[in-house]
């Protein structure tokens, strides 16, 4: 085994074990340490380490993360979150919003958007209902992933499907065949996650006035910046499904939204206070999984068992466990030259959609999404979930969103 793929099953080890006594090392922690480890035994050169990490992925984050802070910062996060709950009486109402209103947002927003911009709205819910803490994680992490299935730019994978595999009409393409199972999956999760903690759900919620703004500037300032946001995303939409001849973006979006916060006298406050750990996590894994492609191990073992990898339940399986090891982004843009090799069919190139999201549901390693949302609760001191908890619930869970999705495609 090379060395790259060995510091990865380190790195791998050290996040399930990360909980020590009372102490808990940051993921992002880990993951850095992975990395530098791979240039330390030169297993990535510091060119290439530097050419791997994704710009439009990192200024996309920076972007999101810098509007979330301020919604934060400014108070106008708890008038968000008592809008969105303000007809929830019990935890049961507050999971079925999660699960319908933040899931199917992420088909459009993205799952990392809502994953960013949800997490803290939760969270405030949940600093007077502490026993809702994990059901409601849970179910926010689980519909994020399902919810951006159904669409082109429900995430980064998707998009890169959409756009490197020659779909003529990828919203039509997407929406046509993943919008009903997507929505039968919702409405399982729900099923799923009440079935469970129905003790607690059926209880009801306290839901305390939100606190006046403490920074009406900022406050104007974040609400200029969602509705840009939105109104970007809404322009993408169309220019993508008219196919027209002007691309924006993410990254773009995300920019070009989070100016305005700039404006605000809070803002070096905000930038001491973002989530850098996040944003350092998402660029060591993209130098250690490179460094890792770059030694050859998983090609040598797809050639070595013969795998047809264009049949659909191939596709599915290799991109669901693949995606737990090297992330669903690196696994798409790896499997996607393969299938064209293969000259593959809209079907094959939805199931590696399919495969690959789903997979944020098997394992907190398996989306960005989950990463994103665990350092947030961890960030603010509270309670989430721990590694093989999320696998106990995920696990059935992925199996059968697979089965649902599998009989419509």
């Amino acid at each position: 085994m090379p060395i790259a793929a060995i510091i990865l099953l380190i790195v791998l080890i050290a996040i399930v074990f990360r909980r020590v006594k009372k102490i808990v090392i940051p993921i992002w922690m880990i993951m850095a340490t992975g990395a530098i480890a791979t240039l330390l035994f030169q297993q990535i050169s510091p060119l290439n380490a530097l050419n791997a990490i994704e710009p439009d992925v990192m200024l996309y984050l920076f972007g999101v993360f810098l509007i979330s802070q301020a919604a934060e910062e400014s108070g106008y996060l708890e008038h968000l979150t008592d809008k969105l709950f303000f007809h929830a009486k019990t935890g049961k109402q507050a999971l079925l919003i999660i699960i319908f209103v933040l899931g199917l947002s992420a088909a459009f927003l993205m799952n990392d958007t809502i994953a960013i911009v949800g997490t803290p709205i939760v969270l405030q819910l949940c600093k007077s209902n502490k026993h809702l803490t994990k059901p409601l994680i849970f179910a926010l992490a689980f519909a994020v992933t399902i919810g951006s299935v159904a669409s082109p730019i429900g995430n980064p994978q998707n998009l890169l499907i959409a756009v490197k595999s020659g779909m003529t009409s990828p919203f039509f393409d997407f929406i046509k065949s993943l919008a009903i199972p997507t929505v039968i999956n919702l409405g399982v999760t729900y099923l799923f996650i009440y079935l469970i903690y129905r003790n607690i759900l059926n209880e009801r919620i306290e839901k305390p006035a939100p606190s006046p703004i403490n920074d009406y500037q900022t406050a104007v300032l974040v609400k200029i910046s969602l509705f840009v946001m939105f109104f970007l995303i809404i322009v993408k939409i169309a220019t993508d499904f008219i196919q027209a001849p002007l691309r924006i973006n993410f990254s773009y979006i995300a920019l070009i939204s989070a100016f305005p916060i700039f404006l605000s006298r809070q803002r070096w406050i905000l930038l001491k206070k973002l989530d850098w750990g996040t944003l350092i996590f998402f660029a060591s894994t993209f130098v250690l999984i490179q460094s890792v492609w770059d030694s050859g191990f998983f090609q040598a073992n797809i050639n070595k068992y013969h795998l047809a990898i264009a049949q659909i339940p191939i596709i599915l399986i290799i991109s669901v466990i693949l995606s737990q090891f090297i992330s669903n982004v690196p696994l798409v843009a790896l499997y996607l030259p393969l299938l064209m090799h293969h000259h593959s069919s809209d079907s094959q190139y939805l199931a590696l959609a399919v495969g690959s999201t789903i997979a944020g549901n098997l394992s907190i390693l398996g989306a960005a999404s989950n990463v994103i949302i665990i350092q947030n609760v961890e960030k603010r001191r509270m309670k989430g979930f721990g590694f093989f908890e999320f696998i106990k619930l995920g696990a059935l869970l992925t199996l059968i969103n697979i089965s649902i999705y599998v009989f419509f495609l």
